[in-house]
Parts: structure tokens; C-alpha cells; sequence
């Protein structure tokens, strides 16, 4: 019935509701009052019986207010997903898949420009179907989407092979040859959907990933320049897992030409990306253009604090806590051709 509506809108405001119940098949309305101390006022509704003009007019107020209110919230939910989730084939017969978003305005600086983006870690983000990390969402990349986004640019925020899932993910896999090829088809395909300059962005161990495919790979599929932060540059005793003692300079930093800007944190105390070492990075690259910066302040530069693999977590000054749009802001200016 039309009034089966009214009565679930009143519902969902927390309006007195009219109690109705059916006798004989007829729909029969409870008396005007009832013994009940609130009093409540309840409806009249009966076959061949018009509703009085009191209830009739709130009715219509309440679906007046409600019904835009519940499109909107259904419009929003349209708009809840971090990116159009994107599968393509990479090595052997896996796939890879990851999370290309848009910014809702267009930068007006330059041409358009596509930010590929390789977290740390594992580089295992478990990205849902809306695009959104289920792994690593305190990655200093996966936190400044947003950020990229403000600046302008388009975003492809790239999980780990379908070979490579879990905790340690890729782990020695960011140093082959056969990884650098994997993410050559996806700079090719971002390039190819968006019409754009395509960058690779590495924070941490995807750096390694990032250092990777800017030494061996051109033409097509190779990256327009390429943005480390807290780049992996120290090795150290690996255990069980030798794969974690690799670094940027097991790789060949000679071959590579694009632009290059290393951006770390005077205050990360990771034992992995210690910030002194940056400027050997640019000292064996032969890139166009090159620029390293030291990042100072944010509420984790706590002097004498000791270097530690604890300290390479996401939510510190390895990760620039409190600073992604400061660090974004200045990798936009870079990457448009100017300084930090």
C-alpha cells in the first residue's frame, strides 16, 4: 500500500508512528487515544476513509526531506571506492593488479602526469574491489593519495603479482629482472589509459622495485622519472631472509637517465634508509635532471633516538608522519620540472 511507505519514512525519523493492524481483511484503524500515558497520536486510515489533512501534510513533509537525503547517501556510496581497479598479465601466467585514480580537477600546471606508486614492505596491499588497501594502509604513499590527488595528478597504486601474496610478498623478487618487465606493463598501460607522463614513486623497499625498473627498462615502457624516499641504502645481517639485506646499490644506478629526486628524513631512524647516504645515489646516476632533499621537522624528530629496524614503520619519520602534504607538495613541484 501507498501508506505502507509513509509509514516506514516516519519510521526511520523516529516520528510517533500509527499502529495498524488488519481485521477481516479490512485495514482498521486503533481508536483516537489510547490508556497509554504518552498519548500518542496515531493515524486514521480506513477503506473508502480519506486521511486527515494534519497527517496527510506531515507525511508529505517527511518524504519532502527524507527522499533527497536518502539519494544523496546512495550518490555517495557510488563514490566510496579508492580507484577503477585495473588486472593485467605480468610474468609467467600471474597477474597484477592495481588501483588507478583520478583527481576530481585537473591540474592546470604543465601536461597531465600518472604517479605509479610502489609501497614498501612486502608490496602486498590485498587491494579490494573498490581499489582500497587491505594491507599496508599506513604506507607513506597509500596515505598521501589524497595529497597526489590535491596536486593534480593521476595515481596507480600497484599491488604485488598474484605469485606474491602475504606478509613478505615480493621479497627478493624487486631485484629481477622479470619484476622491472612486470612493471614496464604497467607504466605502459597507465600510459596508454590516461595519455600521460607516466613517474614511478618508491618509498622504502619500493625503492628497490623503483631503482629496478628505471636501470633496465626503454622506450615505451619506461618511466618518464623516478621519486625515492626513504630509499633502502644500507643492507646489514639478513638471518633467514637474505632478500632483506638488499639495497638501491645492487643495482645498476648508472644506466639510469630520467630525473631523479631522493627525498628522506633527517630524523628516520630506520637502520635501512639512513639519510646521510642519500647523495650516493644521484652520485652514480646519470640522471637529466637531479635533486636530493633532506626533509626536517614533524612530531617524530626526537633527537638521540637509535637506529633500528623497528624504525622502518609507515607512521614515523621514515614515512613522514605529518608531512605528506609537504613532501607531496614538494615531489609536484619536481616532477613539473622545477625544484622541491
Amino acid at each position: 500500500m501507498a501508506t505502507d511507505g509513509v509509514v516506514q519514512q516516519l519510521r526511520l525519523q523516529g516520528q510517533d508512528l500509527p499502529r495498524l493492524h488488519r481485521g477481516g481483511g479490512r485495514l482498521a484503524a486503533l481508536p483516537a487515544r489510547l490508556p497509554d500515558p504518552r498519548r500518542e497520536r496515531h493515524l486514521r486510515l480506513a477503506r473508502g476513509e480519506a486521511v486527515t489533512l494534519r497527517a496527510a501534510a506531515r507525511a508529505l513533509s517527511v518524504l519532502l526531506v527524507t527522499a533527497p537525503l536518502l539519494a544523496l547517501s546512495s550518490a555517495a556510496s557510488g563514490q566510496d571506492g579508492c580507484g577503477e581497479v585495473v588486472t593485467i598479465a605480468t610474468h609467467g601466467r600471474t597477474t597484477t593488479r592495481y588501483a588507478l585514480a583520478s583527481p576530481k580537477i585537473q591540474s592546470s600546471e604543465g601536461g597531465r602526469v600518472a604517479l605509479v606508486l610502489l609501497a614498501g614492505g612486502g608490496g602486498y596491499l590485498d587491494l579490494d574491489d573498490k581499489g582500497c588497501a587491505r594491507e599496508l594502509k599506513g604506507n607513506s604513499l597509500v596515505r598521501s593519495i589524497p595529497d597526489f590527488h590535491a596536486a593534480g595528478f593521476v595515481t596507480a597504486l600497484v599491488d604485488a603479482p598474484s605469485d606474491h601474496p602475504g606478509e613478505d610478498g615480493l621479497a627478493g623478487f624487486r631485484i629481477t629482472p622479470q619484476h622491472a618487465e612486470d612493471l614496464g606493463k604497467v607504466i605502459a598501460d597507465v600510459r596508454a589509459r590516461t595519455n600521460a607522463a607516466v613517474w614511478l614513486v618508491g618509498t622504502s623497499r619500493g625503492t628497490i622495485s623503483a631503482v629496478n625498473a628505471g636501470a633496465r627498462l626503454s622506450g615505451p615502457t619506461a618511466p618518464d622519472g623516478l621519486v625515492l624516499t626513504s630509499a633502502l641504502m644500507a643492507g646489514g645481517p639478513g638471518g633467514q631472509r637474505p632478500w632483506v639485506t638488499q639495497t638501491v646499490f645492487d643495482l645498476p644506478l648508472d644506466a639510469i637517465r630520467m630525473p631523479v629526486l631522493v627525498v628522506g628524513h633527517v630524523a628516520d631512524s630506520c637502520i635501512r634508509s639512513p639519510a646521510r647516504l642519500m647523495g650516493n645515489i644521484t652520485a652514480r646516476t646519470n640522471g637529466a635532471r637531479e635533486q636530493v632533499v633532506t626533509v626536517t621537522g614533524g612530531p617524530g624528530s626526537l633527537a638521540g633516538f637509535q637506529p633500528s629496524v623497528g624504525a622502518c614503520q609507515g607512521r614515523s619519520p621514515h614515512g613522514f608522519v605529518q608531512q605528506e602534504a609537504e613532501v607531496a607538495a614538494g615531489i609536484a613541484r619536481f616532477v613539473r620540472g622545477g625544484s622541491y
